[in-house]
Parts: structure tokens; C-alpha cells; sequence
């Protein structure tokens, strides 16, 4: 027993000596390279705080409902009847009790919390990520059951589908997807690469699918047939279920490559992640706290989807 913890103790101590003299490693290639670090560039492209600055739609009146704490809350009566009411910052207010303005006035300011660039662009890479995941999911799944098809034509169309996605780079195909069938159908950037990325990601889901499906064996479709289900049947709720099990790891491993694959619209004008970095370190220099920042916040969001599915397949385990 005292062998076995002795054993273990030591492999983590060696885990944290690997981890350590990496991070010196680093900090010596730093050194090499004689870069400085700064930091604290990064924080205001998260939340930052902004003026923005309150002005009258017309003519009218003002009248003050009262102040709390650095705030006044004020009312403009407008000439044709209507009335806004809003808050300014007291020291920032430029009319009195009764004063009227006109439509070029400005009444004061007020200091909002604003989402930085790179908040921005995390949830646009969450919804490019999500929409192409639920997207690519049903047209795996269709093509996948395509695949297995006896009808020449359905088989035929999906295995074209498949190869043709596989065998060419997903950057070509955002460019096909944004130039060509954006001009030709008429939808912008967003729509380009959610739908090159569901189709992208459809392929592989079909083969994991289908590599599923096949390893079900034949026996449970002929019982079920023999039950007198048809095939639809059978395949919702006796093949399919049993196959979403044994696919669940490498669908995982699929959509944790679709977040990290949705960098790359960023070269269709799409302000993700990516992009969002791009912009930083041109404006500011700060190149690697920047990348560096931006590979933990995709690290982040792989990590947490395999925890997640990890968390479904040990419930699945539990119902087995």
C-alpha cells in the first residue's frame, strides 16, 4: 500500500516538475527573444467602460425627477406632446429645472459597461459553432443513413457529397460557400460560413454514422422486422439509439474540431475570435498576450464540451 502511494506521489511530482520547467522554458525563450510583455493591454477588450453622450430628438422643455447617488433622472416634454425620460451623470447635466432645448442640444452623458472586441467575438464563434454543430449533426445524419441506402441514386448523391467535402480544404470551400453562393443566392457572410461549416462537418458526421450504424449487428434489424416494425421504425428506436452510444466520442472529437475549425472565417470578414485578435495586436503590438489569450478562451470552450459529453456517457453508462 505505502508502495503504491509512494508510486503514484512520485509521477505527480514529476508531472509538476515537467510543468515547471516548461514554464521556465518559456520564460527563457522570452528572455532570447528579448520581448516585453504587456498584459495589461489585454483586460479592456474584455469590458470597458464608455461616455455616451445624451441629446434632445427636438424642441422642448426639461424637467428634473430627482438624483440618486451620481445620477440625475431627467424628463424631456417635447413640443408635439411626447416625452423621453432617461439618466445622466449629475455633474455632466447642462440644463436646469424648466430650461428648454432644442433638437441639437446635448443634456449630459453617461457612463455605460461596455463588451470589448473579444467578448464579441467569443459569441459570435459560440453561435457559428453552435448553429453549424446542430446543422452538420442532421446532415450527417442524413447523409450517414444515405450512405447505407440500397437505392443507387441516394447512395451515389451522398457518397459524392462526402468525398467532395473530404477531399477538398475547408478555406476553399468558405470561399466557394461566401464569393459564389453567397453573390448567387443572395445571403451574407454569417449565413456563408455557418452553412460551409455545417456542410464541412456533415460529411465526417455522416462516416461516424454510418461506421455506427454498420456496427450494430444485422441480427437486431432482422428481430425488429420480424416484430413487424418497419424500417423507419427500427432505425428510430432500436438502431440509432444504440449507435448514438458508440458514436459519442468521435462526434465529440468532431465538434471540438468545429469550434476550433470556425477560425478560419474569420478570413470572410466574420468577427470571431480570431479575428477579434487580429484587430487587437495590430492596434496595440501586444502579438502573443493576445494569441496566448485567445488560445486559453478556445481552451476553454473545447474543454467544457468534453467535459459535457463526458458527463452524457457516464449517465449512459449508469442506464446500461
Amino acid at each position: 500500500m505505502l508502495r503504491e502511494i509512494f508510486k503514484k506521489s512520485f509521477w505527480y511530482v514529476s508531472l509538476v516538475f515537467v510543468l515547471v520547467v516548461l514554464v521556465w522554458g518559456l520564460t527563457v525563450m522570452t528572455k532570447r527573444i528579448d520581448y516585453i510583455w504587456y498584459w495589461n493591454r489585454i483586460p479592456q477588450y474584455f469590458f470597458f467602460t464608455d461616455q455616451i453622450e445624451k441629446f434632445a430628438s427636438e424642441s422642448g422643455k426639461i424637467s428634473i425627477n430627482g438624483v440618486e447617488d451620481d445620477l440625475t433622472e431627467v424628463t424631456l416634454h417635447y413640443d408635439d406632446g411626447t416625452k423621453e425620460t432617461f439618466e445622466v451623470e449629475t455633474e455632466s447635466l447642462t440644463f436646469k429645472e424648466g430650461d428648454r432645448f432644442t433638437d441639437v442640444d446635448k443634456i449630459g452623458e453617461l457612463e455605460v459597461f461596455s463588451q470589448g472586441i473579444l467578448i464579441i467575438g467569443l459569441i459570435t464563434t459560440l453561435e457559428i459553432s453552435l448553429y453549424s454543430s446542430v446543422l452538420g449533426l442532421l446532415i450527417g445524419l442524413f447523409a450517414g443513413l444515405s450512405r447505407i441506402s440500397k437505392n443507387p441514386l441516394i447512395k451515389g448523391l451522398s457518397t459524392i457529397y462526402v468525398e467532395i467535402i473530404r477531399g477538398t480544404p475547408l478555406l476553399v470551400q468558405l470561399f466557394i460557400f461566401y464569393f459564389f453562393l453567397g453573390t448567387v443566392l443572395g445571403f451574407g457572410r454569417f449565413a456563408a460560413g455557418t452553412l460551409a461549416l455545417s456542410f464541412f462537418a456533415g460529411a465526417y458526421v455522416a462516416e461516424i454514422i454510418r461506421a455506427g450504424i454498420q456496427s450494430i449487428h444485422a441480427g437486431q434489424m432482422e428481430a425488429a422486422r420480424s416484430l413487424g416494425m418497419n424500417y423507419l421504425q427500427t432505425m428510430t428506436y432500436i438502431i440509432l439509439p444504440q449507435a448514438f452510444k458508440r458514436t459519442m466520442p468521435p462526434l465529440a472529437g468532431q465538434f471540438i474540431s468545429l469550434i476550433k475549425d470556425s477560425s478560419l472565417v474569420s478570413v470572410i470578414a466574420i468577427t470571431d475570435l480570431t479575428k477579434a485578435a487580429r484587430e487587437i495586436s495590430t492596434s496595440t503590438f501586444a502579438t502573443f498576450e493576445v494569441f496566448f489569450t485567445i488560445s486559453v478562451m478556445y481552451l476553454v470552450l473545447t474543454f467544457s464540451l468534453s467535459m459535457l459529453v463526458r458527463y452524457i456517457e457516464r449517465r449512459f453508462a449508469v442506464s446500461d
